[in-house]
């Protein structure tokens, strides 16, 4: 059986960052994947589900609800290994062509008051599984520590 792509990034030298997992065209269209690698595989604690559950209701709300991104967006869910995330923007994009808008989601989520959209019983399967404070947490620590501070090691994949 075929290995997929993701499955080929060398996990043991992963650092967190923001990469192009894939680059996949559908007619005319380019979509590109990104990897929004929130904690270093292998090494560092992974994020609860609580937590993921409500980056991943505040991001996809955020994202679809931005002037420019909203048409761009065509899905943004976590990773099962919950280390960080996958975002599918249309277009041939680099890591660099999306900092800003990633920024901005974070800081989004960062700052974030209030009920977090979709977390009621008609609105989601799962819904009591939500921590907002360590969504919060999570999303500040890594605009802080990765995307205010990027280096080339977190946009390109290493061997």
């Amino acid at each position: 059986m075929k290995k997929i792509e993701s499955f080929q990034v060398n996990h043991l030298n992963l650092k967190r960052g923001l990469y192009v997992s894939r680059k996949d065209t559908v007619g005319s269209e380019y979509l590109t994947t990104f990897d929004i690698r929130m904690k270093e595989p292998n090494n560092t604690p992974v994020m609860n589900t609580a937590e993921i559950h409500t980056i991943e209701h505040l991001a996809a709300t955020f994202l679809r609800n931005h002037s420019i991104y909203d048409e761009k967006t065509v899905y943004f869910g976590p990773m099962g290994c919950r280390t960080g995330f996958y975002v599918i923007f249309k277009g041939d994009l680099k890591s660099e062509d999306i900092l800003g808008i990633m920024r901005e989601m974070f800081e989004f989520i960062a700052a974030y008051e209030g009920e977090v959209p979709g977390s009621d019983a008609k609105s989601c399967g799962n819904y009591l599984d939500m921590n907002l404070p360590m969504a919060k947490y999570e999303s500040k620590l890594y605009l802080n520590e990765i995307l205010n501070n990027i280096k080339e090691e977190n946009l390109y994949y290493q061997d």
